[in-house]
Parts: structure tokens; sequence; C-alpha cells
């Protein structure tokens, strides 16, 4: 049931993203600081024009005013610097987050991979373990390593290969897996 009128309120997508919100009231207070001096260099100007006895101490604190405009322009610039360096990624690579976001992603890898293979370690041992297997115990390997390959020759007197890992028994003809 379309009237084909528009409706009065329409959403326009905006160009850039929203300031953080201590940039965006860092940028605030500098705005009215800026403006209040700014009005007030004004009516120093009209006094002075006037000839009024209050033109001097209104140029002595327009003065100051501009002063404390600079300052909080300056710490617009901090704040949002400092912002960027905690949160944001900054288009270099040297940016500190982009740094941490690569370490944790990084370690959330790993620690799925390492569950990924500790869920295949147990599905083959409850496998084995229903058709009446014994697996042997296996010695704990980095992600992505391959298990050791030891032959039968050069098992040592406690029975185990070269990097102390437990021999691999292979019983009626079949390959262990990992």
């Amino acid at each position: 049931m379309s009237t084909g009128r528009r409706e009065l309120w329409v959403e326009e997508p905006v160009g850039r993203r929203r300031l953080p919100d201590p940039v965006r009231t860092a940028a605030v207070r500098a705005w009215l600081i800026a403006a209040l001096t700014l009005i007030q260099a004004v009516v120093a100007y009209l006094f002075t024009l006037a000839g009024s006895w209050l033109a001097f101490p209104l140029v002595l604190s327009t003065i100051a005013g501009t002063v404390v405009a600079t300052w909080s322009v300056l710490d617009v610039w901090v704040t949002r610097q400092v912002w960027k360096q905690r949160n944001g990624v900054v288009s270099e690579p040297s940016s500190t987050a982009r740094q941490l976001r690569r370490e944790r992603r990084m370690a959330r890898r790993a620690a799925r991979e390492a569950g990924r293979i500790r869920k295949q370690r147990a599905r083959a041992a409850r496998r084995s373990a229903r058709r009446g297997e014994t697996v042997p115990e296996a010695a704990p390997e980095t992600a992505g390593d391959a298990p050791a390959q030891v032959p039968a020759g050069e098992l040592g007197a406690t029975g185990t290969g070269r990097q102390g890992a437990p021999a691999a028994r292979a019983g009626r003809g079949e390959l262990s897996r990992a």
C-alpha cells in the first residue's frame, strides 16, 4: 500500500567513520575553546575601537585564550595518536596494534590446531580400543611436526628411539597412525 510519497527522514550513509569517544570529546572541547577565543578577540577589537577601558584586560585574556586553544588542538592530536596506538591499526608496518593483533591471531590458530590434534588422537585411541588393539604412547609433538620414524634395529636398551620416544610396535603388519 504505497502512496508514492517520500519519507520525512531518510538516513544517508556517512562518508567517514565516527571518531572514537575520547578523540571526539577532545575535539568538541577544542572547538568550543577556539570559538570562545574567537568571539573574545572580536569583542576586544570592538572595545579597542570604542576606546573602552575594558579593551586592555580583554586583549590580555584573548592572548591567554589563544594559548589555551592551541593547547586543546594539540590535545586532540595527541589523544588521536594514543587511541590509534592502543586500539586501532595505523597503516605502517611498525604499528603496535597490528603486531599485537597478529600475535593474538597466531596464538588462536595454534590453540585451534592443538585442539584438533588432541581430538584426532582421542578418536584414534577410541577406534583402536574398540578393535582391541593396543596403542603405543606417543611423545608430545609440536603442531605440524611429523612423528619420528625409528628403524627397528636402532632401538636402545630402554626400548626407545633416538629422541627418547617409545618405539612403535608394529603388530599384524599395520602401520601406526599419528
